[in-house]
């Protein structure tokens, strides 16, 4: 596999860094930033969403704004060894809106969940509901507050630009 810095060029890591921390700016912006005629940065980040370096364009909400005031982590350990058994846990938890991100993880449990809320009855409810699914362990960590939430890469410093 090709090291990045062959398949994306200074220009390529400039709007993807500007794509991150602003993703509403036109598109004539970002050419005048990058230097480039405003179809020739279009045609650039076509090719990021077709090569897959740009996942999706999304607006991220404020939760607590939105009554989604408990936050929860939850660790999970699970009996279940068969593939096919696996596969069905992992779709169900993608399947569960209150998910906001599922990991298979190494150590003690085999998944770690981070979980919104609106109240510590609808926590009871979804943990309830984990239980239905072959659960063998849970840990639940709440969150008392945030101190850092980013969803930027620092793909500039990573790459030498």
């Amino acid at each position: 596999m090709e090291s990045l810095s062959k398949i994306l060029d200074e220009v390529d890591f400039h709007i993807l860094d500007i794509l991150q921390n602003e993703g509403q700016i036109s598109n004539a912006e970002i050419a005048k930033r990058v230097n480039l005629s405003p179809p020739a940065t279009h045609a650039r980040i076509k090719r990021l969403e077709k090569e897959g370096y740009i996942d999706r364009h999304v607006v991220i909400l404020n939760q607590e704004k939105l009554g989604y005031d408990l936050l929860s982590f939850i660790f999970m350990s699970t009996n279940i060894h068969q593939h096919e058994k696996l596969k069905a846990l992992e779709e169900a938890l993608e399947s569960i809106p209150e998910v906001l991100e599922c990991h298979c993880i190494t150590g003690e449990y085999d998944y770690l969940l981070k979980v919104a809320n609106k109240d510590r009855r609808e926590l009871e409810n979804f943990i309830r509901k984990l239980n239905t699914l072959g659960i063998s362990r849970i840990q639940t960590s709440l969150a008392l507050r945030e101190i850092k939430y980013s969803t930027v890469l620092p793909i500039q410093e990573k790459n030498g630009f």
